[in-house]
């Protein structure tokens, strides 16, 4: 190696900046990538707006709280309003990423929903869902909301 290149590659080095998950600049990539036990649960959820349409007369309003620091992206709870029979319906789980998967239960806990679909363009799921085990009774498509 060359004095030249040895210089530009230490110029290199010198340049590199590492950053943690909160944004702050940190000294080491260790640091970048150590666990912070001080982050709370709620600094690691998001929340998605989804619409589920099944015809003309079956539209669902989904409000998904999900963790944006995995892939696919793990739901950790939210609620469903709409036409669905007894709503709100409570979000208890699931995963959205190049499938959905979408676990219910109506507040009163006398019945569940599980909703599946496949990722397609422009951004939406195409799928089915059904009620108490079920997962193909009905089709649908699911689309996000701004």
């Amino acid at each position: 190696m060359t004095t030249q290149a040895r210089r530009q590659r230490t110029a290199a080095s010198v340049e590199h900046r590492f950053h943690n998950a909160q944004g702050a600049e940190v000294k080491t990539r260790d640091e970048a990538f150590a666990s912070q036990q001080e982050v709370s649960p709620e600094a690691v959820s998001t929340t998605a707006r989804l619409e589920l349409h099944n015809g003309a007369t079956v539209t669902w309003e989904l409000e998904v709280r999900y963790n944006p620091n995995t892939h696919p992206y793990v739901v950790l709870g939210g609620q469903i309003t709409g036409t669905i029979a007894g709503p709100p319906w409570n979000i208890t789980g699931g995963f959205i990423g190049d499938t959905l998967r979408l676990d219910a239960t109506r507040h009163d806990g006398t019945a569940t929903v599980t909703i599946v679909g496949e990722y397609q363009n422009p951004p939406a799921y195409r799928g089915t869902y059904g009620f108490n085990g079920a997962t193909s009774s009905f089709k649908h498509t699911t689309v996000y909301h701004c």
